[in-house]
């Protein structure tokens, strides 16, 4: 069975969206990160926790403990949907490959399509394949 494919439907259908799954290295230890417009609450962790325990039961997925969050301010960006839900904010990029010699850049991501996003670093847009990106974050306002 796939976990994240579980985790992704179970909280679809409770109005969250599953922001990225942490297991530790023999999978024992569960990090659950979900998101919901408005933002996320303490009671939002527990009431998914709480659904969580019973349906890891349910389907025998074996695990010692389970941690459910919130994505923080400096939410993790994964999927392209996500880089259309905070088109005009500012980003943290990290690439596997090099881009003309880079591979950090901090810039305000612009229209993301077809696998890319542009992202405007000192006043010119880079686009940037989603493939090649190792990590993304979003960098919280002060």
């Amino acid at each position: 069975m796939d976990l994240q494919a579980l985790l992704e439907t179970t909280l679809a259908g409770l109005g969250y969206e599953l922001v990225d799954l942490e297991r530790s290295g023999k999978g024992l230890f569960l990090r659950v990160f979900i998101d919901k417009p408005g933002g996320i609450y303490v009671d939002d962790c527990a009431a998914v926790s709480h659904h969580l325990t019973r349906l890891l039961a349910v389907e025998n997925i074996d695990y010692d403990r389970l941690e459910v969050s919130s994505p923080g301010l400096d939410r993790l960006l994964k999927k392209e949907r996500d880089f259309v839900r905070f088109t005009g904010q500012k980003a943290r990029i990290r690439l596997r490959v090099p881009v003309d010699g880079q591979r950090n850049f901090v810039g305000v991501l612009r229209e993301t399509s077809a696998g890319k996003v542009q992202l405007e670093v000192d006043g010119r847009v880079l686009s940037l394949d989603l493939g090649n990106l190792e990590k993304a974050r979003l960098v919280p306002a002060i």
